[in-house]
């Protein structure tokens, strides 16, 4: 599996986590930034790795700063993005199942190391239901322009 990853500076370090955690798992991945902890926009993170996944080139993503709100809000700009902000692993679990989300955005102001973790293992080892969510997922890829 191919996976996008982007912070800025209050994401950083828990992204580096999460960059042992996908070597652990056998995971291909690439950091498109931040990388340090010096203040940067978040923006420019979360679309970087949010047109990797619309691209093709990567089929997932995992964006991270400080709430996970506003790298999200980033991610969801590019078309063909659906980016989740999850909290925990049951969210996690539940936006792939029923919302077929590409990306996950972690805050981690508020998000541990362990937590941030599960959710990843989570989020990347479940399917989409597909079913009664495939129709909602298509009227969510409707409102895109």
């Amino acid at each position: 599996m191919k996976i996008a990853l982007g912070s800025d500076h209050g994401g950083y370090a828990l992204k580096c986590d999460i960059i042992q955690l996908l070597e652990k798992l056998g995971h291909e991945y690439k950091d498109f930034g931040c990388y340090s902890t010096e203040s940067c926009d978040y923006p420019d993170f979360g679309e970087a790795a949010a047109r990797a996944v619309a691209s093709g080139e990567y089929d997932y993503g995992i964006v991270i700063c400080t709430t996970g709100i506003g790298i999200s809000i980033a991610a969801n700009k590019v078309k063909g993005i659906r980016c989740a902000h999850c909290a925990d692993s049951l969210e996690a679990e539940m936006t792939r199942r029923h919302n077929d989300a590409n990306m996950l955005a972690i805050g981690a102001g508020f998000t541990g190391k362990n937590l941030a973790e599960r959710m990843v293992e989570v989020f990347l080892s479940t399917d989409f239901e597909g079913g009664r969510h495939a129709r909602r997922v298509e009227k969510l890829n409707a409102i895109q322009p």
